[in-house]
């Protein structure tokens, strides 16, 4: 069976929709590329034969995976150790029990329920709006919305 150019083209265009559909690693994507570009240069006689377009393909595949995998994660996955983006401190939520100087109750904050304490001695009566003032795990330091800070 002979290959043609156009075979490297759906097969680099396969890879690059299954790289973006999985949720990627960046690593089909590389291989996808390469069999594109085989498919180009096959496309003007410039990939010789089957077996000069398999090893072309197998030297672009792995060369460029080594060389550009690691700055496409940087770039689009970025630092798991840095803050997240979206931050809930000095969002106003709503206390949905009683929240006793010391204890803890539930407010709501973006439509979910959150443990809570107060950040001063006051006491948080339901009802109240209040400002998340720090974060600790999964429970919510607020104090009265009208608190300086």
């Amino acid at each position: 069976m002979d290959i043609q150019w156009w075979h490297w083209l759906v097969v680099g265009l396969f890879l690059v929709v299954v790289e973006l559909a999985a949720a990627g690693g960046f690593y089909v994507i590389f291989f996808g590329i390469a069999a594109i570009l085989v498919g180009l240069l096959a496309s003007v006689g410039a990939a010789g034969g089957i077996g000069v377009q398999l090893l072309l393909f197998s030297v672009l595949s792995v060369a460029s995976l080594l060389l550009f995998r690691e700055r496409l994660v940087k770039r689009f996955q970025g630092d798991p150790q840095a803050p997240q983006i979206d931050q809930l401190v000095g969002e106003m939520a709503l206390v949905t029990d009683d929240l006793a100087p010391g204890g803890i109750g539930k407010v709501e904050l973006r439509g979910t329920s959150w443990s809570a304490r107060t950040s001063t001695g006051v006491l948080l009566a339901r009802g109240t709006r209040c400002r998340v003032t720090r974060v600790d795990g999964l429970t919510l330091f607020v104090e009265p919305e009208g608190a300086t800070q």
